[in-house]
This record gives C-alpha cells, structure tokens and sequence, in this order.
C-alpha cells in the first residue's frame, strides 16, 4: 500500500509539471496587453494609431501606409478608432490604450482641446505621444505629422476654384467637423488667401458634415437650393467632396456649380471621369501613415526628430519645431488620376 501511495503521488507531481509546461508553451512570448514580441524573444515596441475614424478610403489608406511601416521597422502596430468622428469614443479608446501601456500613442484628434487632457495622461504615465493630420494643443503631444502646411493646402483650393469660376461670384464651403482643427485652420487660410488675391469671390457659407457622405449631400443641395447665385463649393474632407459632388448631380447642377476640395483618388475617379469635379487636391495619405509610424520610432527612444529626416523610403522630410511635414498637396485630374491607387 506503501508503494502504491507512492507511486500515486510521483504521478501527480509529475502530471502537475506538464501542466505547468504546457501552460508555459500555451503562453508563449507575448504578454497580457496583446504586446508581440521580436524574433530575439524581447518584447516588441507597441505604437498605437488612431484615425478619427475608421472604415473611410482616406484612413484606409493611411492605414496601408502604417503597416508598411511598422513591417520595415518590426514594431507592433495597433490601428485602430470609432466609426464615427467622435471625440468622446477617441478619448474612452485612448484609456484602453493608456492602461495597455502601449509606448507610443499617435492619434488624429476630432478636437483638438477636448482630447488634450486624456493625451496628457498618457504623457503623464510615460506613454509617447504624437498626432498626426489634425493637431491638438501643443503640450499635449510631442509632435505633429502634417500632411502640408495649411498655407500650402488653402491656397491649392482657392486657386482651382477660382480659376474654374473666372475669380468672382458666391462660393460655399462643406466642411467634416466646426470642431477639426485642421479643417479650421485650412478655412482661415483660404479666407486670407481669398481676400488677398480674389476680393471678388464672396464665402457665403460654411456647413459641416460631420464625416457623414449622406450629410454631405443633402448639405450641398440646401446650400444650391438656397443659394440660386452659387458659383463654386469647396468639399474640404475626404467625405465631404464626394458627398457634394453626389449633391450636385441629384440636384441636377453638375458641371454649373463648380466643385473642388480634398479626396482620394479612388473616391473621386467616377466624378472626374464625368465632369462633375475637374480638378481637386490632396496628398498621399499612405505616406502620412507611413511618416507617422517612421516619426513614432524615433520619439520612442527620447529622440529628437532631426530635420531633414530620412524616413524609409521618404527622404529629406521637413520639420519645423515640433511640426513635421509631409509634403506640398498634389492636383487630380482626368489626366493623372489613374496613376493613383488610394
């Protein structure tokens, strides 16, 4: 009976230790925030990206961009934001990030004061952090990834436009959100640029659509029903243009109401193709992706972004302070636009 005891103890201990084995191999190398790790068994570095909204051709693209990135460089990449531009969502997924203890946090803010505090938070338990295509308040990130300057990209707008309409006349503008930064600042510009160079083109109107297409177009068609005089639109988001061009054709004005703003190609290429918009304006979102997750490295380590900065496959990037900047916007035309696959 005395060997029999025994021998049963040996065996749980001995089952006891495979399980633990096992349990070991079942958990491998990667932690309980979800942190992968590289082939040298240590832990990978972690950026978390966040678009201000998610399921959209532009941050699609730029998401292409990030992972490209994120391969070249073997870092973890979290993309991930709301389905809508809503600051309050941006804010409680930033929390799940902060507690995560991602390293580096680059976010495009929906507003650019009311995610400030939860930036600072990060900043606060270690966590890196920039933005990218729309800004926040300066203390609250390291630093900003611009896509152009703002001067560069209103005065790109307000000079197809008014070429298009001979320089005078009513022109409205369909905007995402009155709280993006970005946004606010092109507006500001092309007003200055307006006023300095096309003193007879009259801003009537400014509407947001809130990123929503179908916003978008019932939006342009109040400002045409309103607004019998209106000469030109300016849609100044990557939803925004092809919800006024859709606009203007069920309102049975395309190719009367002249149309410009910033997209993808990809959004555009039927509406350029039928005339409705004959030149609009943009840069490469897949380069903004890839620059950010480029710049998000470095600051990862306490660098300083060094001007020119050579990122990869782009080379001799501006920065200015803390600003970085891709580059000067692009025109689309049916000349070029297939050229493009964003």
């Amino acid at each position: 009976m005395k060997l029999l005891r025994l021998f049963a103890v040996c065996s749980a201990l001995s089952l006891l230790a495979g399980c633990e084995q096992n349990k070991a191999a079942d958990t491998g190398t990667g932690s309980k925030s979800g942190s992968a790790a590289s082939s040298s068994g240590s832990k990978k570095l972690t950026i978390a990206v966040m678009p201000k909204l998610v399921g959209i051709d532009y941050f699609n693209a730029v998401k292409k961009g990030a992972e490209e990135a994120a391969k070249e460089l073997d870092v973890e990449l979290v993309y991930d934001g709301p389905t809508t531009n809503d600051v309050t969502k941006q804010a409680e997924m930033l929390d799940t990030w902060i507690a995560r203890k991602v390293d580096v946090i680059a976010v495009a803010p929906n507003d650019p004061h009311a995610l400030a505090p939860t930036l600072r938070k990060a900043q606060q338990r270690g966590i890196k952090v920039l933005t990218f295509d729309s800004d926040s308040d300066a203390d609250s990130r390291s630093y900003f990834v611009n896509q152009a300057t703002g001067e560069s990209i209103a005065q790109a707008l307000v000079d197809v436009l008014a070429s298009e309409i001979g320089g005078q006349g009513e022109v409205a503008i369909v905007s995402g959100s009155m709280t993006a930064d970005n946004q606010n600042t092109w507006i500001k510009q092309m007003k200055a640029h307006i006023a300095a160079k096309y003193p007879n083109l009259n801003v009537i109107a400014i509407k947001p659509s809130e990123e929503d297409q179908q916003l978008a177009v019932q939006v342009t068609q109040d400002l045409v029903k309103a607004n019998p005089n209106l000469k030109g639109i300016f849609g100044i988001t990557s939803v925004a243009l092809p919800g006024a061009a859709l606009g203007l054709e069920q309102a049975g004005v395309a190719g009367k109401v002249a149309l410009t703003g910033l997209s993808t190609p990809k959004s555009m290429k039927k509406f350029v193709d039928n005339g409705t918009v004959k030149t609009f304006v943009l840069w490469s979102p897949v380069d903004l992706g890839y620059l950010t997750v480029q710049a998000a490295k470095v600051i990862a380590g306490g660098e300083k972004v060094p001007s020119p900065f050579k990122a990869g496959r782009l080379n001799d990037v501006q920065s200015s302070g803390t600003e970085i900047i891709l580059g000067p916007p692009t025109k689309f035309t049916k000349e070029n636009i297939s050229q493009f696959d964003f």
